[in-house]
């Protein structure tokens, strides 16, 4: 036969007093804080990959772009001419071929052939961004303004565009081609990141397909 007393010691004994559940909440948060960081770390490194993946193949689509279209110029036809520019102490240089519709002007069913210009250009009139893209004229147009002008971002905010030559005659690289007539055998491209202290670089071989 229970007592009074002996109930209230079983009670003691079966329950949980209020300081023990409070340092189980206690537990049971710094936990659910913890995955929660944990988490959020994850998907910012996944955020952080997928928009350095994102600006990673800009790039590669600039080179494939660049392969395709200079390995198909006709040397005679093309006329490529490089030249070094630079401002404020950067590097903007330019590089120029004519061409009909294809790769160069990003379209099919372009008429005739057209200038076509890889070079810098500020995002707008009022921004220090600049863009890498292609700039397009026809090469038959009467007006010489920008009225027949296009312009094609490829590659937005960088900071640096530099643009070299091998020449095969003096077996070294030149920053001018000025050979109209003659295609180089190699073009090396040179893009400084706004958002890397590497630069980007690729050597394009004009080359290879035979003439």
């Amino acid at each position: 036969m229970f007592t009074v007393q002996g109930k209230r010691e079983s009670l003691r004994v079966g329950g949980f007093t209020l300081l023990e559940i409070m340092l189980a909440v206690a537990i049971l948060g710094l936990m659910s804080l913890a995955i929660f960081r944990f988490v959020q770390a994850n998907m910012t490194a996944l955020r952080l990959s997928s928009d350095t993946a994102a600006r990673d193949s800009q790039y590669d689509g600039l080179r494939d772009l660049l392969t395709s279209e200079w390995q198909s110029l006709s040397p005679m036809r093309a006329r490529l001419i490089g030249e070094p520019f630079k401002l404020n102490d950067r590097e903007r240089d330019v590089i120029t071929w004519i061409c009909s519709a294809g790769p160069g002007l990003l379209t099919r069913y372009a008429p005739g052939e057209f200038i076509v210009a890889l070079r810098l250009q500020p995002e707008n009139e009022k921004s220090d961004r600049l863009d890498l893209g292609l700039l397009r004229k026809p090469k038959d147009a009467s007006d010489i303004g920008e009225r027949h002008e296009t312009w094609v971002p490829l590659v937005k905010n960088v900071s640096s565009l530099q643009i070299s030559y091998f020449n095969p005659g003096l077996n070294t690289w030149i920053d001018r081609w000025s050979n109209a007539s003659q295609l180089p055998w190699l073009v090396k491209v040179t893009v400084g990141r706004a958002d890397s202290p590497v630069p980007w670089e690729a050597i394009i071989p004009l080359k290879r397909t035979p003439y």
